[in-house]
């Protein structure tokens, strides 16, 4: 890219710029509202992406943050416990979870007809994270309590250590009137816990850990072991039964998280999923706060995109089309759930759209007709090129930020892109004006994975893996660009309004 380009690119960033309130004031921000006949602002997007990372801070936060957007534009919640078939509607809107932890949304085109097309946009939701064990009691340790976690992927890694790390999750409490179990959402925003180092005046055990042994967070200090008029004499475990599912956690942790609940009886949580994550707050950065600085940005940031994108889209636009957005969990440990991209998930969705459109004559042939005529973007984060790494990058093959979505190669297979997929998405990024950027791993580099060639080779949808691009992958702290995630609702947006037209040139693949 040319000086002159750059000079643009940083002027537009400059100018666009919307004036930031406090991390205290910032409340999350409703969809950008684009008319038709206004130009795109991919910098519309930043301030809401920025709140809604902060606000969401688990998978279940953001699944369930997606859900309430979803109500508020007119998207009907559907249960994959009822029949779809007289539910599903030309022009209807709809979504449904799986296990609260993922999410499909899709907007049925007024013109569909049984056999048309789906226009996909995929991701995964679930991040590097640390989870609390079953039994996440553990006995104070020189004067130390703490709190048993395991690392979800790739998590409680180096960039852990030293972080300030909150509580989330969900909880699951049994009504004690009607019995019925509910699922209630909870985050202490504040400093729960912390992984200490070690400092290295102490030479060699210094240098690594252990996860199991050092990298155990401290939750706080009990000095009553030396101290016998200690506070923490008094009897921490009153009111919670021997035999239950609290009596298996930290004390304190109970009752803290009953009382965000408003729970009185301790014995009715039957159980949770709790995790720590990063309890900073996404914001701007850079000289010109052209940067976003946040954490669990894989791959939350692609899926923030593409919802934002099947919201914007018209509804006169492909009206012959289905266009769905998918959120998996599990990515990252292999797909390998109910609600993982390699589950029934994906498929049995298109096979209800399409029987409920199949004017009786439901069977593999319209099924596989469906799958012929569709297409899916599989949306992961994409290596944006390091400055200070360059050498382990491919020449012409360096993503940068606030430029653009980058296609993702692979000829062995770790990604399902190829030529007729990336022709495909190059005429839709030429007609809403996005420019694509490309990436390829180097022959001596390790390649990672994404959901596009598992869903490709289980359903049979021509796919092109291509997502946003961010530094630091997989730390617990990463950077993009302040216009990318508006950037890629743009293209993702192009995709959903343009796909039917493109896809007329293409009946031979």
């Amino acid at each position: 890219m040319t000086k002159q380009r750059f000079s643009t690119l940083h002027s537009s960033v400059s100018n666009l710029r919307l004036s930031e309130s406090s991390s205290q004031e910032r409340q999350q921000q409703p969809s950008p509202q684009l008319q038709s006949t206004s130009p795109f602002s991919p910098e519309a997007y930043a301030q809401p992406f920025v709140d809604f990372i902060s606000k969401n801070p688990t998978i279940f936060h953001a699944v369930d943050a997606f859900s309430k957007q979803l109500e508020a534009n007119g998207y009907k919640r559907l249960s994959e416990r009822d029949s779809w078939t007289s539910e599903l509607k030309a022009g209807g809107k709809y979504y449904l979870t799986r296990n609260g932890s993922s999410l499909i949304s899709f907007a049925i085109g007024s013109e569909y007809k049984g056999g048309n097309g789906i226009g996909i946009v995929a991701g995964h939701i679930d991040v590097l994270t640390t989870r609390l064990k079953p039994v996440s009691k553990l006995p104070n340790k020189a004067g130390f309590r703490q709190l048993a976690v395991a690392p979800y992927a790739g998590a409680l890694n180096k960039t852990w250590w030293d972080r300030d790390l909150a509580v989330g999750g969900r909880v699951l409490v049994k009504d004690p009137s009607t019995g019925v179990v509910e699922t209630k959402l909870v985050k202490l925003d504040w400093p729960i816990a912390r992984v200490p180092t070690l400092a290295p005046h102490f030479g060699a055990p210094s240098t690594g850990a252990n996860p199991e042994t050092n990298m155990v967070p401290i939750i706080g200090i009990d000095n009553s072991d030396i101290f016998s008029d200690s506070a923490a004499d008094v009897d921490e475990e009153a009111g919670i039964k021997a035999g239950t599912f609290a009596a298996t956690q930290p004390s304190k942790l109970v009752k803290v998280i009953a009382g965000e609940l408003g729970v009185t009886d301790y014995s009715s949580i039957l159980n949770w999923e709790l995790e720590l994550y990063d309890s900073q707050p996404a914001q701007f950065g850079g000289l010109d706060k052209d940067l976003i600085f946040a954490g669990r940005v894989d791959d939350r940031l692609c899926c923030y995109a593409a919802h934002e994108a099947l919201l914007a889209s018209p509804d006169t636009s492909s009206p012959g089309l289905v266009k769905l957005v998918g959120m998996f969990d599990g990515e990252e440990i292999g797909s390998l759930l109910r609600q993982g991209a390699k589950s029934t998930y994906l498929s049995g969705v298109i096979e209800r759209i399409s029987e409920a459109f199949a004017d009786g004559n439901y069977g593999p042939n319209l099924y596989n007709q469906t799958v012929a005529n569709s297409f899916l973007i599989s949306s992961d984060v994409i290596h944006a090129v390091n400055p200070n790494y360059l050498s382990v990058y491919l020449q012409n093959h360096e993503p940068r930020l606030n430029v653009g979505v980058a296609v993702s190669a692979d000829p062995n297979g770790h990604m399902a892109t190829d030529a007729v997929s990336t022709a495909i998405l190059q005429e839709v990024a030429n007609r809403s004006g996005s420019k694509l950027q490309v990436f390829q791993i180097r022959n001596d580099s390790r390649s990672g994975g994404t959901i596009g060639p598992m869903t490709s080779a289980q359903i049979g949808l021509r796919t092109i893996d291509a997502g946003i691009p961010q530094l630091s992958m997989h730390s617990i702290r990463a950077t993009t660009g302040r216009l990318d995630p508006g950037l890629g609702v743009k293209l993702f947006k192009g995709f959903f309004d343009h796909f039917e037209e493109v896809d007329k040139s293409f009946q031979s693949f």
